[in-house]
């Protein structure tokens, strides 16, 4: 007896296929990516913290907002971004008036 756990699906069309499959755009890939880095630096700041307590505040506040961009940007970066990667309309045709004849 064979059982079947998932159905076949057709890859051919290589890495836009897996996207597709997990659902998400190449656009979309950059972005969380982006995201992933910025977290990264951030949390590399919130370690690198001096023991004055004037500079820590500092960094350290600089260190969550920069986190708190990664998190946005990684929330929301694709409807940000929706914009940047559309394409734009086709401007209307201009109007010119006839030549002037003498």
């Amino acid at each position: 007896m064979r059982s079947t756990l998932a159905a076949g699906i057709d890859m051919s069309g290589g890495f836009s296929d897996f996207f597709a499959t997990i659902g998400m755009t190449g656009g979309g890939l950059v972005t969380k990516g982006v995201a992933a880095v910025i977290a990264v630096i951030a949390v590399r700041m919130l370690l690198q913290l001096s023991n004055d307590p004037k500079t820590a505040l500092r960094k350290g506040s600089m260190a969550i907002g920069t986190l708190f961009v990664a998190v946005i940007l990684a929330l929301y970066g694709s409807t940000l971004f929706s914009t940047v990667t559309k394409p734009a309309a086709a401007p209307a045709p201009a109007v010119t008036a006839p030549a002037y004849e003498s």
